[in-house]
């Protein structure tokens, strides 16, 4: 009886022992399929996501280098402009035996980066509106969009010098870069659109050699300002007003433009409502 039950016993255990053998090679085997499928995954995201830290390193090294620093010589050189901090403009040097550069009459070469801005902001103020609207609207774009209140008082100064060089209403470039990016300097679209105004850096290659300035500067806050900009300028000059330059710069070729244009126009209001600064005919 004993030698039965012990054979009983010995072939309970062995399938004990088997069911979980059966178990932890059922577990292995899921755990290895999703090795495998993480290790496929990582393999095809890594060379783009490689691509793109190095598309941001080579911007933060144009965005932040101070301007005295800068490679291929790069130095400031003041020129007169009501809005102080922006009248120093990184500009290539040259030997003095060298041409001077011809430069379109509508494009500014005060060209600077978004780390000489920070270190020269001092005192808030936009030149040409008061003091409490100044405030008022960079409160209303740093708690809105969640940024810093400097780097929202740069962006505003930015789009109000730029304003006023391409004829625009620095408000509504205000509200262009609410809609493309929500004040993202880094942010980019699935065609390549890129910073706070999402250029196409591949399309708008010759507005930066106007700056001199490489494409890789479009995720540099104030250069990205500035060309995007001078595209929104074409658009509407191209298409005759604002509205429709707006679905113009948003690459609508048909008579929609998915709603696009009456979202900027609505955050142009109510930035213009927060700030009491008004609405520029254009």
């Amino acid at each position: 009886m004993t030698g039965v039950y012990s054979a009983a016993s010995l072939a309970r255990l062995l399938r004990q022992a088997r069911s979980r053998i059966s178990e932890v090679a059922h577990v292995g085997a899921v755990y290895l399929g999703i090795a495998v499928a993480v290790t496929l995954a990582v393999s095809a995201t890594v060379p783009s996501l490689r691509e793109q830290l190095v598309q941001v390193h080579e911007a933060l090294l144009v965005g932040l280098r101070p301007s005295a620093l800068g490679d291929a010589g790069l130095a400031v050189q003041a020129s007169k402009s009501p809005y102080g901090l922006w009248s120093l403009g990184a500009m290539a040097s040259r030997d003095v035996e060298d041409e001077p550069v011809q430069h379109d009459d509508n494009v500014s070469t005060t060209v600077d980066t978004f780390a000489d801005a920070l270190y020269a902001l001092d005192d808030f103020r936009v030149p040409g509106v008061s003091s409490s609207q100044s405030q008022a609207l960079r409160s209303y774009i740093a708690r809105k969009y969640r940024i810093a209140h400097k780097a929202a008082g740069i962006l505003i100064h930015t789009a109000f010098q730029v304003g006023d060089e391409q004829r625009l209403d620095p408000q509504l470039l205000l509200a262009v870069i609410a809609i493309e990016s929500r004040y993202n300097p880094f942010a980019e679209s699935h065609v390549g659109a890129q910073g706070l105004m999402q250029v196409m850096t591949r399309v708008h290659q010759d507005k930066f050699e106007r700056l001199e300035m490489a494409p890789e500067a479009a995720l540099d806050p104030i250069t990205n300002i500035r060309v995007g900009a001078q595209i929104l300028r074409d658009c509407i000059d191209r298409r005759g007003s604002v509205k429709a330059g707006l679905a113009c710069y948003v690459g609508a070729t048909g008579p929609s433009d998915g709603g696009y244009g009456a979202k900027v126009m609505a955050e142009w209001r109510r930035i213009a409502l927060a700030s009491g600064v008004p609405i520029r005919n254009l």
